[in-house]
């Protein structure tokens, strides 16, 4: 899906500078430290939009729309905010949004709502960091969170955290994980071990495999004998539909090692795109998602206004926009500070509760589901709070 694509096509960069209809509200934001002039929720609010409008990429052309009217969807369902967005064109290349960021700021943007890459979304923050100006990132890299940038998008780490916490409830703790030795294979294995670290199961192995299918192939009896040596009762795969996943859920059942014996555990959702469904190797395996009734919904109401279905991560654009306008009403003197933005009780989202954390990531609310009879179950709900079960 986009957000992996996005770790494999952007290098790493470490960052240290300094609905109505859905009840998108924030909780009560704790007051800020930070400086940068209060806001009433009578005034119109300037948010800068950054998206790729302009991009010799088709694909990223139509994504630019998605989010832009995914934003727009978001204000005409705030009650009691006037939010003043102003769309500025990046054409998906960082030189082109850190230029766009500076113009904003100096238009008198008061937060920064994109862009959609990682090496663009590091360029604007640097460039803005000066004028204490936040960022709220589409993208779900981790590297380059941190000082003004927070990240939008779910995290490989959100997601193996859910996924170990119900799979150590359901009694599987012998994990190993399988990862594709690549950067977003790499980076997905780290936080795997460290979900498993964090919620006290065992990592009995971790078998890396080259991205290709001779790597997979060669990976087969490698996994087997690290499963039956180490007594693994679960498998917890980077592997995806675009990569290694239909071979994977095709060889190691024909090599002894099916999901009849071992529970499957995947890091990528595993009900897109629909094909998936269909593989053999797949049902009764686990993987996480967004709330999916308030996903069906949030999906609706965009092609009810727009005529199409949207961009799978078009609604990060509503959850910016619900946030912005919920930290807005809530009176606090300074909305867009640091405190406000990490306020620990979190906001809801189109796609579930969602929080900004301190370290410039996020957590989100993720059902456990599996697939039965080629069909989507889910076996655990999406948290409706912090409170809940699932954090």
């Amino acid at each position: 899906m986009f957000a992996v694509l996005d770790l494999i096509r952007k290098p790493l960069i470490r960052f240290l500078a300094g609905l109505a209809a859905l009840g998108l509200a924030a909780c009560q934001p704790v007051p800020s430290a930070n400086t940068g002039g209060g806001t009433a929720p009578d005034r119109p609010v300037a948010v800068a939009l950054l998206v790729p409008h302009g991009s010799a990429d088709a694909q990223e052309q139509l994504l630019a729309r998605d989010l832009e009217n995914a934003a727009r969807l978001a204000i005409a369902d705030l009650s009691g905010v006037q939010i003043d967005l102003r769309v500025y064109r990046t054409a998906g290349q960082a030189a082109q949004a850190q230029q766009a960021a500076l113009k904003a700021v100096a238009d008198g943007a008061r937060i920064i709502l994109g862009p959609l890459h990682a090496e663009s979304a590091n360029a604007v923050a640097v460039a803005v960091a000066s004028s204490n100006t936040n960022v709220l990132t589409f993208s779900n890299n981790p590297t380059i969170a941190g000082g003004n940038l927070f990240i939008l998008g779910q995290t490989f780490q959100n997601t193996a955290n859910r996924l170990v916490g119900f799979a150590t409830s359901a009694g599987k703790s012998r994990i190993m994980a399988v990862y594709s030795d690549n950067l977003a294979g790499q980076l997905g294995r780290a936080a795997i071990e460290q979900a498993v670290r964090d919620r006290g199961a065992t990592l009995v192995a971790s078998v890396a495999y080259e991205f290709s299918q001779d790597g997979v192939l060669a990976a087969i009896p490698v996994i087997k004998v690290a499963a039956e040596t180490n007594a693994a009762d679960a498998i917890f795969t980077t592997a995806n539909t675009a990569g290694a996943l239909p071979l994977f859920s095709q060889m190691l059942p024909e090599n002894g090692l099916g999901p009849d014996r071992i529970q499957y555990i995947g890091l990528s959702r595993w009900d897109t795109p629909p094909q998936t469904l269909e593989l053999p190797g797949v049902q009764g395996g686990w993987f996480a998602l967004p709330d999916p009734g308030r996903t069906a919904q949030f999906s609706g109401r965009f092609q009810a206004a727009y005529g199409n279905a949207p961009h799978p991560i078009a609604g990060l654009a509503y959850d910016g926009i619900a946030a912005i306008g919920a930290l807005v009403k809530s009176g606090n003197r300074e909305p867009f500070g640091r405190n406000a933005l990490t306020q620990t009780a979190g906001f809801q989202g189109v796609n579930g509760v969602f929080r900004l954390r301190p370290d410039g990531t996020n957590e989100r609310g993720l059902a456990v589901a599996t697939i039965r009879d080629k069909r989507v179950t889910i076996l655990s709900p999406a948290p409706q709070s912090f409170r809940g079960p699932g954090f």
